[in-house]
Parts: C-alpha cells; structure tokens; sequence
C-alpha cells in the first residue's frame, strides 16, 4: 500500500478526485482515506502544514499499512535558474534547515541527533523528472538570511513538511519519496502572492504526473 502524506486540503484533491474510496478511519488524529487510484492501493492522509503534522501524518500511513510513503504537493523555489513556477521535480534529498545544534556539538546545522549528514537521502524512483535537493522548516517567509542559509546548505527548494517525514521514515525502515511543483520563486516578487497565485497551476500540473510517479512505487 502507498501511504500519501499530504499537508492540504487543495493539493491532496488532485488524487482524492480520482480515488475509489473504500474506508475512512482515524489514525493519531488524522483522517485516513482507504482506497484505490490509479491501479494502487491507497491510504491518503491530509496531515495539516509543518514538521508536526507531517511526521504524526506518515505515523498514521505507517500504522494503516503503508509499506511505502509518498508526499507531493507545491513548494517554494530558490534559485531562479534551478526552479522554474509550474515546474515538477522529484526530490533526492532533504534537510531540516531550522534544527540547529551547531552551538551545542559542532555539527552542520540540520544534522539530527545520531547522524552524522544533515541530509536524509530519499527513494528516488524512475521517473523522468529532474532532481532537487529540498529544505524543510516550519517557516513561510520572505527572509533573506533563510534564504541565503538554505543557499549555503545546497538546497534548491524550500517546503515545510517532506524533511520530516524523512526523518519518521528513516527510524521506521520505510520507503519515502517527494515529488514538488513549484508555487513561487525567491526575487520574483512577494512569495505569498505567488503561491496564491500559482497554487492551482501548480497542482494541476503535478496531477498530470500522479498516474506514473504511483506506477513507479513498487
């Protein structure tokens, strides 16, 4: 079964649309749709936006018995010439870019406790999309010094929730894959009034992707 972790409503409605509904349960809180899409089996959980929510959200999938997690959905882009809006990339790596305890062991900030990288490398499936690296934090922003952080580290893309649902599927030995659209670009004006903007192109531009990123999860 493929656990889809979803963080909203408007982005999990393009694979809810096309889900024969079998079941809907309640998992740690979250609500669970049971079904099939698509020729695969299905467990949709809308977890809700950041890191929290996100890792309660692939615990519930995991419990419902996905054996492989998926979370797609739009995302911010950081460099205009690695991010195009509209765009769709699958995403080979990510960091939490606001865990930071540089102060207290030296460490690269993202970097979680009992690791010794600040990226988490996630299942890259064949898909004919280009690969990018991604940042997650639990911030929604025009910051520049975030910006010029989540430069440095090596990231292309910027959400708040794919890095945490890394680290619940990393502990727990199960398979996690990314795909992005992107809503807004930084230095393309105010990235709120983008994603707003942009969220529906977005999202129907990954849609057309969903029938083969699901066939490529065995």
């Amino acid at each position: 079964m493929i656990g889809c972790v979803i963080a909203m409503d408007s982005e999990a409605e393009i694979l809810l649309d096309s889900m024969d509904i079998e079941d809907i349960r309640t998992v740690y809180g979250k609500t669970v749709h049971i079904g099939r899409a698509f020729g695969r089996e299905i467990a949709l959980i809308v977890c809700g936006v950041g890191k929290v929510n996100a890792a309660a959200g692939a615990c519930a999938a995991i419990s419902a018995g996905a054996d492989v997690i998926l979370n797609f959905g739009v995302a911010g882009g950081l460099k205009p010439e690695h991010t195009e809006v509209g765009e769709v990339y699958l995403i080979e790596r990510a960091v939490q870019y606001d865990f930071d305890c540089t102060q207290l062991n030296g460490t690269e900030i993202g970097t979680l406790d009992g690791e010794t990288e600040n990226f988490l490398p996630l299942l890259c499936p064949p898909l004919d999309l280009p690969r990018r690296a991604l940042g997650t934090g639990d911030r929604f922003n025009d910051s520049s010094d975030d910006h010029a952080l989540l430069l440095r580290l090596g990231c292309d893309i910027r959400e708040m929730e794919a890095g945490a649902i890394a680290e619940v599927c990393k502990y727990a030995g199960v398979p996690f894959a990314s795909v992005k659209a992107i809503s807004d670009v930084y230095g393309s004006g105010s990235t709120t009034e983008q994603f707003k903007q942009n969220l529906k192109r977005a999202a129907l531009n990954l849609k057309a992707h969903l029938p083969e990123i699901l066939e490529s999860l065995e």
